[in-house]
């Protein structure tokens, strides 16, 4: 019995620290950073990730390792890694101690302490005393590939740094080439229902296309030529949509439910896209469920309706740097979580069907969420 008070009372007296380990998924955050004052951290997948939990850079063992990190720019070039440091001094930002320098190194203000507490680098219990210095490597995918404590004498230096020059890219798995867990059909649309939408497209009034995002609680569509450049039209003839929704439900929902044992049964967005190699179109990276507006999508489907240009290829950089281009009236469909962009077209133009798929659940869900959508920015569906 004293043995168990004597365990108790040292619980509750030591802090605790989240235990993050290797194969462990990293935790997804927001936070502002020397480049973006909203940084959403699981947009930079598709790479290595270097996350340096410093506390202050007037720290030796931290300006060692800004050092160590400053001198490896063929590591830290935004295509094999990306080196964050991650500081909970508030000086390091006013003095200008610490600069992002792109392409490579980013700097987050982490003065909340949110970053620190959800890699364990600051105890979970409040009022906690301490900061964990240490390393956190992250693969591609956001799993967590190595964690190193600072030392007195600073190896932990040079271990990282051969850790990370190891690391392979994005393409890999454990040495087994990687594939996007997406789904392509073909036949889906035949080619006269490919030529009716185009031929619609190009009949109506077509707008440039946002993208949604969560301002002060609030789901709105933002306009960002540099993230996004694409033009769309809205079909609202009934006819199209019933010819839509009958071709869906009999080509797509069979096979989503046989790969995937999901009943879809409900369509968002009767909209066909066109990225214009005039415009420079685009989509950067992003992913299609990450605000309370769209928190309700579950697979998204892309369906080219013409093959006349170059560029306009979907990619995911969570696995590689492989991009997609199927034929007219093919499909590709994948979960709306994966990470994923729409290369520039650099030649003609690139029309598309573009829905999004999900069941009776997510249409509560989306009900719930209905109050977080500004009125001008909510969209309709079937």
């Amino acid at each position: 019995m004293a043995a168990t008070a004597a365990n108790q009372y040292a619980s509750r007296r030591l802090p605790r620290f989240v235990n993050l380990t290797p194969g462990d998924p990293a935790p997804r955050f927001v936070q502002r950073s020397s480049s973006n004052p909203r940084y959403f951290f699981d947009a930079a997948a598709g790479r290595n990730l270097v996350l340096c939990f410093m506390g202050s850079a007037t720290h030796p063992a931290a300006r060692a390792a800004l050092a160590a990190a400053a001198a490896r720019r063929d590591l830290f070039d935004d295509v094999h890694a990306s080196f964050f440091g991650v500081t909970i001094d508030p000086k390091d930002e006013s003095e200008s101690r610490l600069v992002s320098v792109l392409p490579g190194y980013r700097f987050f203000w982490d003065f909340d302490q949110t970053i620190s507490r959800l890699y364990g680098a600051v105890s979970v219990d409040e009022g906690g005393d301490g900061f964990m210095c240490k390393w956190v490597v992250i693969d591609p995918r956001l799993r967590i590939t190595g964690v190193f404590h600072f030392r007195e004498d600073c190896s932990d230096v040079a271990e990282v740094m051969a850790h990370v020059s190891a690391l392979p890219s994005a393409d890999k798995i454990g040495g087994i080439e990687a594939h996007a867990p997406i789904m392509i059909m073909d036949r889906v649309f035949d080619a006269d229902l490919c030529q009716h939408l185009i031929a619609q497209y190009e009949a109506q009034d077509r707008d440039l296309s946002g993208f949604m995002r969560d301002i002060d609680g609030k789901t709105h569509i933002i306009h960002d030529n540099n993230h996004k450049l694409r033009r769309d039209h809205t079909i609202t003839s009934n006819e199209d949509i019933a010819r839509l929704q009958m071709t869906i439900r009999r080509r797509i929902v069979p096979e989503i439910q046989r790969v995937h044992q999901f009943n879809v049964t409900r369509m968002e967005r009767y909209l066909v896209a066109c990225y214009a190699a005039e415009d420079e179109a685009h989509f950067r990276t992003h992913r299609d469920n990450t605000t309370k507006g769209t928190a309700h999508r579950r697979f998204a489907v892309s369906i080219n309706l013409n093959a006349d240009f170059d560029g306009g290829e979907i990619c995911f950089p969570e696995y590689g740097a492989r991009s997609y281009k199927p034929p007219p009236g093919a499909a590709v469909i994948f979960s709306c979580s994966l990470l994923h962009a729409v290369t520039k077209v650099t030649r003609g133009r690139r029309y598309a069907f573009l829905p999004f798929l999900y069941d009776e659940a997510a249409a509560q869900l989306r009900e719930q969420n209905i109050e977080y959508v500004a009125p001008q920015d909510s969209e309709g569906d079937k």
